[in-house]
C-alpha cells in the first residue's frame, strides 16, 4: 500500500531488480558486517591527574573508527579495567598508541597510564615502577 494515499500499487507497476544489478548493496552489507561492534561496551575514561591500571587484549586486531566530520582515525582498544570489559578509544596519532603497540609486541599487556590536561591539551604517559 502507498502510505500517503492509502491505495494499493498495482502489481504491474512494481519494478523488480535483476539479481546482481545492485552490487553496491552487497558491498554495503560487507562494510556493515565488518563495522559490526558486537556487544556495546563502555568507554574507558581516564581521570585527570590519576593513574589508571588496565589490561589490553591483543588477541585480535583493534577495530578502526573514522570520524566522519574530520577524518580522525581512532582505534578501539579492548581493555579490562576494574574487572569490567571496556573500550579505550585512542587516536592513532597519539604517542600512547605507538607505545601500547610496541609494548604489546614485547608481551606486555598490563598498563598504568596517567592522563594530564583536557581537550587538545590532553597528554597520556605510561607510568613505570
Amino acid at each position: 500500500m502507498n502510505e500517503q494515499t492509502n491505495q494499493t500499487i498495482p502489481t504491474e507497476q512494481i519494478q523488480t531488480v535483476a539479481p546482481g544489478t545492485m552490487s553496491w548493496l552487497a558491498e554495503e552489507q560487507q562494510v556493515l558486517e565488518q563495522n559490526k561492534m558486537g556487544t556495546i561496551q563502555p568507554a574507558l575514561k581516564l581521570e585527570d591527574g590519576k593513574i589508571t591500571l588496565f589490561e589490553v587484549n591483543f588477541q585480535e586486531p583493534f577495530e578502526k573508527w573514522v570520524d566522519p566530520q574530520n577524518g580522525t582515525i581512532k582505534k578501539l582498544i579492548p581493555v579490562i579495567h576494574n574487572g569490567e570489559h571496556k573500550i579505550f578509544w585512542l587516536n592513532v596519532r597519539n604517542p600512547l598508541y605507538k607505545q601500547i603497540v610496541d609494548a604489546g609486541t614485547q608481551g606486555v599487556n598490563l598498563f598504568k597510564v596517567m592522563r594530564n590536561g583536557v581537550a587538545n591539551q590532553t597528554r597520556y604517559s605510561i607510568v613505570k615502577e
